[in-house]
């Protein structure tokens, strides 16, 4: 948790942006894992964690926009609490930590919300997604669970995107610290990567690394020689020389900033021809696009961008043909990328999109496409010093799609399907930096993850010394 100085300033910025109603923002409850008291490992909701900085269930925050008022709602431990969790803070304590003068049982709540909305005030909620908040949201508000969506406030996720997505020194520091923990992951995975081993040894191992480290990992890890499948989180193949491993993994940390890193590495350590080949390609998208990143700069620009050094680079190889600006022009490319080249992040490792990916990403100047590939594009807009987005080409090669779109004649002046179907068994690469837009250009966070051909294999040669890590714990 921040200084309380933080909680206080966020607040009164996003009383700045509005003009009427109350906030209304709900911790996130605990959710059992197989029964009741059996619970998984806790996490916040980010927009309470950001604005109150409690890392507990069973509160509640109200922001009256009017009056100024603020109230955080919830309950002092009783003695049972106590016997199983330790001596824990009053209510009244919390709510000096994050710069609450007023505190109330939460169940004052429901009395609270009924007399305003009896005054006819406005509660503005974000979309919940969570189903026991999505429950009590129902329950105090009077709107069926199936309607609360279309009831959020958009005003308050105008502020709230607002507000987040451009990050303070504060906040750029914790996610230069979660970078930090996935260098630790990454190049652990490189070393572990060798022939024999199990996908779920290294997943394991690495998860470890973000657990050891003070968090959790940000996501499910998505660590698998079947590159192709982009959200890959099985873990059961063996490791075989002449694969390739995605490693897409990141940290996140008690503040719940995050990291979100994606490096691939040839297992053995060694990349063969072909794999160089490719690799390089996408190197020199990641690498490129990410030199030409600055404010004022739709991010969709930067998309096609590496989608014309990804089909030049395919045309140069005779997998693809013909024109490139035409070729990345019609869609051919997304046969080999069919996703967009990254997304904003911070508290969660895709930043914001809860709130709905057209609020966070588009804006009335830049709106979203709606065909193939370029349809993924979660962040498209103009991009504003502080923003934090990742930069993540790929090239993959998914013998269902190939197959979609042989079969379809799709792309036939721009696409050499003969030479294609011989990549059948490559598997995927993809290549993920974490990215500041700073008041001039671009800085990448956090320690350097080696990403260059002679840096990975550097890495990956050096065999099971993962085993004797230093300074771990």
């Amino acid at each position: 948790m921040f200084d309380k100085k933080v909680y206080i300033e966020r607040r009164n910025k996003l009383r700045n942006e509005m003009n009427n109603g109350i906030a209304l923002f709900i911790a996130n409850p605990e959710a059992s894992f197989n029964y009741p008291s059996n619970t998984y490992y806790y996490r916040q909701d980010s927009h309470f964690s950001y604005f109150f900085g409690l890392n507990l269930p069973g509160f509640a925050g109200c922001i009256d926009f009017e009056s100024g008022e603020e109230i955080l709602f919830g309950n002092d431990f009783d003695i049972d609490d106590i016997i199983w969790m330790g001596e824990q803070p009053s209510v009244s304590e919390l709510s000096a930590r994050a710069g609450v003068n007023q505190s109330q049982p939460y169940g004052n709540l429901p009395d609270y919300i009924a007399s305003a909305l009896a005054k006819g005030r406005k509660i503005h909620f974000l979309p919940p997604y969570r189903g026991k908040v999505m429950i009590e949201l129902a329950a105090l508000l009077g709107i069926p669970v199936t309607g609360l969506k279309a009831e959020s406030s958009l005003e308050l996720i105008r502020a709230v995107v607002k507000l987040k997505e451009v990050k303070d020194s504060l906040e750029i520091a914790e996610i230069e610290k979660a970078v930090d923990v996935a260098w630790l992951m990454h190049t652990t995975a490189m070393k572990m990567a060798k022939s024999g081993m199990k996908e779920q040894e290294i997943a394991g191992t690495i998860e470890g690394i973000a657990i050891a480290l003070g968090g959790a990992v940000s996501f499910p890890i998505i660590l698998s020689v079947d590159g192709q499948t982009l959200h890959n989180h099985h873990h059961h193949n063996i490791l075989q020389e002449g694969r390739m491993l995605v490693v897409d993994a990141g940290a996140e940390l008690a503040s719940l900033y995050a990291s979100d890193i994606t490096r691939t590495v040839p297992v053995g350590g060694k990349f063969n021809r072909r794999q160089r080949e490719i690799y390089e390609i996408v190197l020199k998208a990641n690498t490129e696009t990410i030199a030409t990143i600055k404010p004022g700069k739709e991010y969709r620009e930067n998309h096609f961008q590496a989608a014309r050094i990804i089909a030049q680079g395919l045309k140069d190889l005779g997998l693809m043909k013909g024109d490139v600006d035409e070729a990345v022009a019609a869609g051919a490319h997304t046969l080999f990328m069919p996703h967009g080249l990254g997304h904003q992040m911070g508290m969660d490792v895709h930043d914001l999109e809860g709130l709905g990916e057209d609020h966070v990403g588009y804006d009335e100047h830049t709106r979203r496409a709606t065909d193939f590939g370029t349809a993924y594009l979660r962040l498209g807009k103009k991009l504003k010093p502080g923003l934090v987005l990742t930069n993540e080409p790929g090239i993959y090669f998914i013998p269902a799609l190939i197959d979609k779109f042989r079969a379809e004649k799709k792309f036939t002046e721009f696409i050499d399907y003969n030479k294609v179907e011989t990549y059948k068994d490559f598997g995927g690469i993809r290549i993920e930096d974490d990215v500041l837009v700073t008041e001039t250009a671009y800085r990448i966070l956090g320690k350097p993850i080696p990403k260059t051909v002679d840096e990975v294999e550097a890495t990956a040669v050096q065999q099971r010394e993962w085993l004797k890590i230093e300074g771990l714990f």
